[in-house]
């Protein structure tokens, strides 16, 4: 007679942080009440130091294991299955291009799948008040900041501060002066296959004073159409991001498709606090949307002293967003110069992969 024993299984919850994105990163696991650990790399991006603080805690803890992560990047992998898409093609993603971050990827599918129903992945909101997401995400700031690595059981002591929002540090570097090509450019980089959107603003779509929680019916079919759409890229495109800007209208509606498609996104920022001079309502959904984004970019330094300076320092940014996107999709009525410009200067970057959309 064989005597099959059941194992509890282990819950530990998994983080990462990178200074610059890339720049010096860390990553942290916490189990409650049990070990813990936390590792550095010198020259990495968030989403490597998500994937390594997952892989890290699966080679350490035996039997059955739930990861918790604030990282939809890992989680979705597993939960939507992308690594059977990703293996048929021999590591390829549907456009033929090769996955990113392969050499951290594969040992950890290869774990996933050799310890067969032993190991489930589950999201959590980051920086929402869980506490053993908030010390793995101290412990991973903490690698981060220190490039040293530590190892413990029990509560760890002596931690520092979370990441600053969204579950990595911003990147806060100011835009080169254009040079004689007038280029401007940024160290980060969009690590999966990048959609910007973007598209009116008030009073096109939305007013500033709309209560972002009781939209009108115009503005919440525009953010059910985004979703639709993201839903739909995101079976084709497993690494999908989508880059918005988080102004009032379609940007800030691009964000919260993003999420209810279950599709990571970063914030563009301008400037810092483009905020500043909304309702507090418009203020508070702002800055849960920036909460809650993968990472959030910011490209300026200082804030614009006036409107045309505002107005210089976003075209600056669509600029930007032209050399690091793979493709936009943009709500435009046909009529609007301003979009149109903004289609048309895509349209000459992308000629192939520009989405129009109409409000």
């Amino acid at each position: 007679m064989v005597c099959h024993v059941s194992h509890p299984r282990t819950v530990v919850y998994t983080d990462g942080a990178c200074r610059g994105n890339p720049g010096p990163g860390g990553w942290g696991w916490v189990v409650p009440d049990g070990p813990w650990a936390n590792g550095a790399d010198p020259d990495t991006t968030n989403q490597r130091m998500e994937l390594m603080a997952a892989l890290d805690a699966l080679r350490t803890i035996e039997g059955p294991v739930e990861v918790v992560s604030d990282s939809t990047y890992v989680v979705n992998c597993f939960r939507d299955d992308w690594w059977r898409g990703w293996l048929k093609r021999d590591w390829k993603n549907s456009k033929k291009e090769p996955i990113a971050n392969r050499d951290l990827w594969e040992p950890l599918i290869e774990l996933y799948r050799s310890r067969a129903y032993e190991i489930t992945f589950t999201w959590v909101k980051g920086h929402a008040g869980n506490e053993f997401n908030d010390i793995a995400d101290r412990l991973a700031v903490e690698a981060s900041h220190t490039q040293q690595g530590r190892y413990g059981v029990g509560p760890p002591s002596d931690l520092g501060p979370p990441d600053e929002i969204g579950g990595v540090s911003p990147v806060d570097t100011t835009a080169p002066r254009p040079g004689a090509d007038g280029v401007y450019g940024q160290t980060w980089r969009p690590t999966g296959r990048a959609l910007v959107v973007t598209g009116h603003q008030p009073p096109e779509i939305g007013g500033f004073a709309d209560d972002p929680h009781n939209l009108p019916p115009g503005h919440v079919a525009v953010r059910a159409r985004l979703t639709e759409i993201l839903e739909a890229k995101k079976t084709i495109e497993p690494d999908l991001v989508v880059l918005t800007g988080l102004r009032l209208g379609v940007e800030t509606l691009a964000a919260e498709a993003a999420v209810a498609a279950g599709v990571p996104y970063v914030a563009i920022l301008p400037f810092p606090d483009p905020d500043s001079v909304w309702p507090e309502p418009a203020r508070r959904r702002f800055a849960e949307l920036t909460a809650h984004a993968d990472a959030v970019v910011r490209l300026e330094r200082k804030a614009p002293e006036s409107a045309l300076r505002a107005g210089q320092a976003i075209d600056r940014r669509n600029g930007w967003l032209r050399k690091v996107a793979d493709e936009a999709l943009i709500v435009w009525d046909g009529a609007e110069k301003r979009i149109g410009k903004v289609v048309a200067d895509f349209e000459k970057s992308h000629p192939d992969d520009v989405w129009v959309v109409s409000p």
